[in-house]
């Protein structure tokens, strides 16, 4: 079966050529990062830009045209549907514009594809800043000056939480007392102040 769809190279036109020259590379490569991506093994591929630090801390991800796994896709797609074009005798100059429109889709699917991938993962995790000037509810009384965490509970994006929790307050916050959150701390760990309106 494989070789009713390799054919045999010296019965090949130079375009033909061309395209499978293009076309075997690119396939295993694609194939190649496919694999890495779903067994977790995922370097890092994508074309780093000058703005990648401003989407750290779950800011978000950019929706990104050109990375690696876009390019290769291009090529694959490019390379497969110009063969395709071919056998079926489309003039040459049709095959490259053709070949040159599909790749372009394919590589805008895979974009969109790893964007979307990116937000769904995103929106399961919480972020813990967007608690930042919220106002919460005392849950465990909080030790002043730092003493030792209490707990607190929160909204953060649109769900109740229960979070650790300290303040520079000198005196106790005890339960049920309304607190806003100031900042956090390694991550996790919310800094509050006593909210007296």
């Amino acid at each position: 079966m494989l070789t009713s769809i390799i054919p045999v190279w010296s019965e090949l036109d130079l375009m033909s050529q061309v395209y499978w020259v293009i076309t075997a590379p690119a396939t295993l490569i694609f194939i190649l990062l496919l694999l890495m991506t779903a067994f977790g093994s995922d370097a890092d591929t994508d074309v780093q830009t000058d703005f990648d630090h401003s989407f750290a801390d779950g800011d978000g991800i950019p929706f990104q045209l050109l990375s690696l796994k876009n390019v290769v896709g291009f090529f694959a797609m490019f390379g497969w549907s110009g063969l395709g074009f071919l056998s079926i005798g489309v003039s040459p100059p049709f095959v490259i514009l053709l070949s040159f429109f599909c790749g372009f889709l394919m590589m805008l699917a895979m974009a969109a594809l790893f964007y979307f991938m990116s937000k769904l993962a995103e929106s399961g995790n919480m972020n813990l800043k967007n608690a930042v000037g919220h106002i919460g509810e005392v849950y465990l009384t909080i030790p002043g000056k730092r003493e030792s965490m209490g707990k607190v509970q929160i909204k953060v994006q649109g769900t109740l939480q229960t979070l650790d929790a300290i303040t520079d307050d000198a005196e106790t916050i005890p339960n049920e007392s309304l607190i806003e959150v100031l900042k956090v701390i390694d991550g996790q760990i919310l800094l509050v102040t006593r909210n007296i309106r």
